[in-house]
Formats: structure tokens, C-alpha cells, sequence
């Protein structure tokens, strides 16, 4: 099932003993969120709202759809497919998104459905990073219920306490102690492989659910019973979006590898071994996991789960900060405090506002539902929403990316927009029991990234109308030369034609020039990282006045002050403590004409004004820093 055409292959990664060591390391970072689905996926689908009963047909139909769920979805259209549509290497369905967005005639249509759909499922990843701590490790610490009730009244104050100290630990980044999940999560899959041969060693029969007529036969006794249980079978495959997002700190071979020869079959056998276990024990459905495990193994067992809730805890808090920071640099989102925790590892990023923002919903929500199985409907909405969303890109990146025939593209995702349709549309019966959180989260969400995004444009409209051409203003100093004093001025702009609004209030207002004046455009790519070669372009325009402009990818935090270090053009030469950055601030006003309502400007003003200030976001020393207001009617 592998590929074999690795098109994008991870830096320095030729050596299979190389190949090893990051698949060990994708284990504690990629597999984290999957790998911990059987502590409740199987269990909800006998014990959920529309559970049914471990009769022997109904344990043999919902296990063959396990299997083949796994295969299809996660195997095959993740793994061999999904894994090839990196945008340079990158992963991730803003990545996804960007990669459709750039391929194919472009028009305004076509652009709106590409990022309505790519933020609405962006915004849904909010909402899973959420879910899965509360659900996670909230199952794993009920596992202490199993040995004696007299833990009952503590299962959601431990929960609390362990999610606390996880997020209080984020400050700190996850390379100190990134060595020790690979090796965590490999004992987690043998033990899960263990438990699972030992279980099946007593009903070996049970391996013949893997012929998928005993799904269709489970769909044919159960009707509409059994395809509201299919919304819930989807909770084995909860993290297949993460093999995809992490691709860009492993490569996809590593990620590949660890599936097919470690987690698919730990998994496999695990699940198969809860079955079995049902065919013998149908009342232990209650704690199917921890039923599994010998009674002496129990509480070394709840430890052990714990600490892998935490790990799959861990990837996806860390994914919703890469998705943060590419959402900043892309556009679709307001600038943020974005601290790298890594000197090697560029994906490793923390964002103080999204860990505190995320604590206290993850927080609430173990307040609010208590219970595992309570949050089982929350988890697969938002599962199966991204998962659809990320079958329709698969087309255009199938067509336009791939080059493949429109009839050939459209084949290959209908075989996948078939199961992810029926999936999703099996998650919209629970909507009223929780699925309508993350729903609501992530309608939320989106709203917030397309309301910045459209104001943006607007304020970029009104400022580029206010703009003198660069000419009249280069051929008046040379008409009527103006007093020039020592030193650089850059000012700061995002047009690179006319001459910034801050540059003529100020020269209007202080009636004097820099000896040198810096006309700098900060853009970013939608491109993981840009070349250094590619990254900077300068040039002289004559009175001393020179236009630079820096160009970043989505994954790449700018550092103006460094980059300007690097730049070499004639008469040009930067130093820092000579120069004086020049930056606007904008004061919004939302005028009756405005092409945006009333309020959605208000809150995009609400927005600006609490965006990270420039100065910060682009490391640039505050003492050399000079804000100018400006009035701006949207």
C-alpha cells in the first residue's frame, strides 16, 4: 500500500536507519490521536444513543466495518493518496487548500467555494483539538472505575487536573521531551497488540469479520438503527486528518511506515480482540478496553493510557498552532504572539492566546458532558465534516495538480466521496446530542476568519485609493528638494507601487526627509518557505529612496531587522541604530456605504484593534518605532 514515489521526501532522509528514527518519531506526534480510539470507539458503538446490543451478528457487522473503514479511508485514501497532495512537502488543509487554489483558471466563484470550504474545515480542527483532550484522556482516567466505584466521584477532577498541567506545560514546547513519545506510543501499540492476540486466542472465529458481507448483513437487520451506528464507527478513524497536517515534520515515508507495519495492525488486532471479548463477556461492554487487561495490569494500565491520552493530546494542540500561524501569515487571521520552542524543528510553535483560549473550552466542556461517551456525538461531527471536506479538494488536486483526466479524478474521489458522505450524513442524527457544538465552534471560528479576511481587502481598497503614484512623488523631490536629515526611514507597507500613505502624513506634517528612505512590503507566500534566494528583492528608485520587498511562506515567522541585514544594493547599507520605522495605525470607521454590515465591521474593527502590534509580530526593536494614526472609513 505504500507508495513508492516519494515526489517530496523529508530532508536527509535516503538512510532507512534515518527513516526509522523519524517513524519512531511519528508515532508520538502523528499517531497520538488514532492510536488512543480504543479506549471508547468500539464501546460507543454499543453503549451511544443509538448503540445496539454485542449480539454475536451485530459485534461481527460493526467489527467489518471497523476493518474496512480503516482500510479505505485511513489506508488507502489518506496514506496513498491524500499524503501526495503536499503543498512543497507541507500538509495540513489550509496546505490543501492554497494547493487547489493555485492551480486552474482563476475567478471569483471558484475562489469563494475553495475558501469557504478550506476555512470552515480549518475552523473544524479548532473544534477537534478541543475534543480530543476532554474525550481522550477523560476515557482513560475512567478506567479506574473498573477496579473499584470508589473512584467515581473523582474520574472528572483528575481529568481537570491533568489537562491543566498540560496545557500550563505548553510554554514550555514539546522539544524536551519529543525523544520520549516515540518510544511511549511504540509500548503503547504492543501492549495494544498484546492484549489483542490474547483475546483472540479464545474466539479466533471472530477474524472472519473481515469478509464485508457481514456488513452489509448488519445494515439489512438493523436499517436505520445501523446506519446511525455508522456515525460512531467513525471514531476509530479520529486523527486521520493529523497524518496528513504533521506530513511536513516527518515526510511522508516515515509517516507511511509506521502506519502499515506498527499502528494498523496494533489496531486491527486490538479492535478484534475487543470483539472477541464481547462474544464471550457481553456485559463487559461498559469498560470494553480495560476488560482486556488482567486484573493485576489495571492500574499500571490507566497510567499508561493516561500518558498516551496526553501525547495524542499533545499533537493536536500542537496542530492547531501550526494552523494558527499559517492562518496569520495567509491572511485569515489577525496577528498573534508566536513564539518558535524549537531551534531545529520549525513546526514546533506555541501561541499563548490559542492554548489559553483552547483550556478553557477544553475545560468546559469535561464540566459540561462529564463523560466519555457523552462527547462521542461532538467528536464524530467534526470528524466527519473535515473528512469531507478534505474528499472534495481531493479532486481538484487529482485534476489540476495531478493532471489527471476530469474522468479519472472524478472516479477516484467518489469511491472515497461515497463512505465519507454516508459517514458524515450518519453524524447529522447526533446533532442534537452534542453534535451541534462543534458545528457551532466552528461556524464561529470561520466567521471570525472570513470577517478578517474581506476586511482586509476593503481596508487595502481605501488605502490604495489614498496612494500617489511613486513618480509624481520622486519628480517633485527633485523639483523641489526638501531639508533631508541623517538617517533610514522605513516605512512600512503592503502596496508595491505607490507611495505610503504614513510616508506623506509624516512628510506633510514634519516637512523634512530621511537620507535614506525605505519603502518595505513584507508578502507572504502561499508556500510552506520561500527560498533563500527568492526571499528578499531591492532596488534603488533614485533620491535615495530604495523599495524592498520580503517575501515569507505560511510556515516561516518574519524577522524584519534580520532580513534587511542581508540585503546588498548599491548605496544602500542597513544599521539598525540608525534607522526609524515608520508604522500606521489605523483608527476604522464603518460608514453608512460600507460594502460590509455594521456588524461585521464592528467586529473587524474589535479584531484590529486587538491584533498582536507590528512591531512584535515583526521583531522589531519598539525605542525605533514611530505609529501614525490614521482615519480610515470602510
Amino acid at each position: 500500500m505504500i507508495d513508492p514515489q516519494d515526489e517530496h521526501p523529508h530532508p536527509a532522509s535516503s538512510s532507512s536507519k534515518h527513516q526509522l528514527a523519524l517513524a519512531l518519531g511519528a508515532l508520538g506526534v502523528v499517531y497520538g490521536d488514532i492510536g488512543t480510539s480504543p479506549l471508547y470507539a468500539l464501546r460507543e458503538c454499543f453503549l451511544g444513543d443509538h448503540g445496539l446490543p454485542p449480539t454475536p451478528g451485530n459485534v461481527y457487522g460493526i467489527l467489518s466495518l471497523v476493518f474496512w473503514s480503516l482500510l479505505l479511508i485511513i489506508s488507502v485514501k489518506y496514506l496513498v493518496f491524500i499524503l501526495r497532495a503536499d503543498n512543497r512537502g507541507e500538509g495540513g488543509i489550509l496546505a490543501m487548500m492554497t494547493l487547489v487554489a493555485q492551480h486552474g483558471p482563476p475567478s471569483r466563484r471558484r475562489f469563494f467555494s475553495i475558501f469557504t470550504l478550506g476555512t470552515f474545515g480549518a475552523a473544524l480542527l479548532y473544534a477537534d483539538a478541543a475534543i480530543t483532550p476532554a474525550i481522550s484522556v477523560l476515557s482513560a482516567v475512567e478506567g479506574l472505575q473498573v477496579a473499584t466505584t470508589v473512584f467515581q466521584p473523582y474520574v472528572v477532577p483528575l481529568a481537570v487536573a491533568v489537562l491543566v498541567g498540560l496545557f500550563l506545560f505548553q510554554v514550555r514546547g514539546t522539544a524536551q521531551i519529543g525523544a520520549v513519545f516515540g518510544p511511549i506510543m511504540l509500548l503503547w501499540f504492543a501492549i495494544l497488540s498484546i492484549l489483542g492476540i490474547l483475546s483472540i486466542a479464545h474466539e479466533p472465529e471472530i477474524l472472519l469479520a473481515v469478509d464485508p458481507r457481514y456488513a452489509w448483513r448488519f445494515f439489512a437487520e438493523n436499517s436505520w438503527l445501523g446506519f446511525g451506528v455508522l456515525g460512531t464507527v467513525l471514531l476509530v478513524m479520529t486523527g486521520g486528518e493529523a497524518l496528513y497536517a504533521d506530513m511536513g515534520h516527518f515526510g511522508r515515508r516515515p509517516i507511511q511506515l509506521g502506519w502499515f507495519y506498527l499502528v494498523f495492525p496494533a489496531l486491527l488486532l486490538n479492535y478484534f480482540g475487543q470483539g472477541a471479548l464481547l462474544l464471550r463477556e457481553p456485559q463487559a461492554v461498559e469498560h470494553l478496553f480495560y476488560h482486556l487487561v488482567p486484573a493485576w495490569g489495571l492500574y499500571p494500565m490507566v497510567a499508561l493510557a493516561t500518558l498516551s491520552t496526553v501525547i495524542a493530546s499533545q499533537a493536536v494542540i500542537s496542530g492547531a498552532f501550526s494552523l494558527t500561524r499559517q492562518a496569520v501569515q495567509l491572511g485569515y487571521s489577525p496577528r498573534l504572539t508566536i513564539r518558535q520552542t524549537s531551534s531545529e524543528a520549525i513546526g514546533q510553535v506555541y501561541l499563548p492566546a490559542i492554548n489559553w483560549m483552547l483550556l478553557v473550552v477544553v475545560l468546559g466542556l469535561v464540566l459540561s458532558f462529564r463523560a466519555s461517551g457523552h462527547l462521542a456525538a461532538a467528536y464524530g461531527v467534526a470528524v466527519a465534516t473535515t473528512m469531507l471536506i478534505t474528499t472534495l479538494f481531493l479532486y481538484g488536486v487529482a485534476h489540476r495538480v495531478w493532471g489527471w483526466s476530469s474522468g479519472r479524478a472524478l472516479l477516484l474521489t467518489g469511491i472515497f466521496l461515497v463512505p465519507s458522505t454516508a459517514f458524515f450524513t450518519s453524524t447529522l442524527i447526533k446533532v442534537k446530542s452534542g453534535g451541534w457544538m462543534p458545528l457551532l465552534l466552528g461556524l464561529c471560528i470561520y466567521l471570525l476568519m472570513a470577517t478578517w479576511r474581506e476586511g482586509r481587502g476593503i481596508l487595502r481598497r481605501r488605502l490604495e485609493a489614498q496612494l500617489l503614484p511613486l513618480d509624481l512623488f520622486i519628480g517633485d523631490i527633485q523639483n523641489h528638494p526638501p531639508l533631508r536629515v541623517p538617517g533610514i526611514a522605513v516605512f512600512l507597507t503592503g502596496n508595491t507601487t505607490g507611495v505610503p500613505v504614513v510616508l506623506l502624513h509624516n512628510f506633510k506634517h514634519n516637512k523634512v526627509l530621511h537620507q535614506t528612505i525605505v519603502l518595505l512590503t513584507v508578502q507572504t507566500e502561499e508556500i510552506p518557505r520561500v527560498p533563500p534566494q527568492e526571499q528578499m528583492k531591492a532596488e534603488a528608485l533614485g533620491c535615495g529612496i530604495y523599495r524592498i520587498v520580503l517575501r515569507y511562506g505560511f510556515s516561516e515567522n518574519p524577522d524584519i531587522p534580520a532580513a534587511l541585514q542581508r540585503i546588498r544594493v548599491e548605496g544602500f547599507r542597513f544599521e539598525l541604530m540608525k534607522s526609524t520605522f515608520f508604522l500606521g495605525r489605523e483608527n476604522l470607521i464603518v460608514g453608512q456605504r460600507s460594502p460590509i454590515a455594521k456588524w461585521r465591521g464592528a467586529l473587524f474593527s474589535f479584531m484590529s484593534h486587538n491584533a498582536l502590534d507590528a512591531t512584535k509580530f515583526f521583531k522589531i526593536p519598539p525605542n525605533l518605532v514611530v505609529e501614525l494614526g490614521i482615519q480610515v472609513e470602510l
